[in-house]
């Protein structure tokens, strides 16, 4: 089963699906043994870890997609890929889709926002027109449609930019072009919440950023509210980097340390040794 369908076959399952968020392939093999369904890889957390830059468009298309297909290349789950604004026009949009589809995701993101692009949660964003916005929505529907086996993640961050009435109405525009999710970015309120999805009715996501502009809800709530998945886009990067500052102020200070670290034990298990040596004996 590809990618895509696994997703297909989760939006078709009643219930929200939980979707932590993948930033290199081990944390993408983290989200996988944990049980989760699929992971979602943010763009945030891959230039910050990777890269060490705010996530402020400083990626080309070919950075991001080369540290998303390490990322499916170590894990079976579905991932659903940022590919941010498309990287230029129409067609740059259907290159953009294809080869998140050929890297081996199940879905790719497509926003709404003008080149440089902004984290969603920050300052200074900048959107597109609406016609825009739809053209660049119809050009992935289209490469999706012509044979990329992936599906579209359509967002719009233009509750920031021009007021909830607009995010909807995008929504309805991406629904009505084909896209497969719906993701209006930063609702400030759980009424807005319940606005996005009552009018613009399709599959939406819900994006959970720790002191970010949109309410912390449960699973429970959000599902009732009528989202589909809620992704946590900074919380894995956000322990991991909490975990490693911790660990070194212990060294700093005392020359050993005192928190819970994984045993060397799991460590090797995690990156896959055992089954590096059970292959090696074949060929011994």
């Amino acid at each position: 089963m590809s990618a895509a369908q696994k997703i297909r076959d989760q939006i078709n399952t009643p219930g929200i699906v939980t979707v932590p968020s993948c930033f290199d392939a081990i944390s993408a093999r983290l989200i996988e043994q944990h049980g989760f369904p699929m992971a979602f890889m943010s763009g945030f957390a891959t230039a910050g870890a990777n890269f060490g830059v705010p996530d402020l468009g400083l990626l080309s298309y070919g950075e991001i997609l080369a540290q998303g297909r390490l990322m499916t290349d170590a894990v079976s789950i579905p991932i659903i890929g940022d590919g941010d604004t498309g990287y230029g026009n129409a067609l740059n949009v259907k290159r953009t889709v294809n080869g998140f589809a050929d890297a081996g995701f199940g879905c790719v993101l497509i926003e709404d926002q003008a080149w440089p692009k902004r984290c969603g949660h920050t300052a200074g964003k900048q959107t597109v027109a609406f016609d825009e916005a739809v053209t660049r929505v119809k050009a992935a529907v289209d490469a999706r449609d012509e044979g990329a086996d992936i599906l579209i993640l359509a967002r719009t961050d233009t509750r920031a930019t021009d007021g909830l009435e607009e995010s909807i109405r995008r929504a309805n525009a991406f629904r009505d072009a084909g896209a497969d999710i719906l993701f209006v970015e930063a609702p400030k309120s759980v009424d807005e919440m319940r606005r996005v999805c009552a009018e613009a009715p399709g599959v939406h996501l819900a994006n959970l950023v720790e002191d970010g502009d949109t309410p912390m809800l449960s699973p429970d709530e959000l599902q009732e509210i009528g989202y589909d998945f809620a992704i946590y886009p900074l919380t894995l990067f956000s322990a991991s980097l909490q975990a490693m500052s911790n660990v070194l102020s212990d060294l700093k200070a005392t020359q050993q340390h005192s928190q819970d670290l994984m045993r060397f034990s799991t460590l090797q298990d995690l990156v896959g040794f055992k089954e590096y040596y059970e292959a090696s004996k074949r060929y011994e």
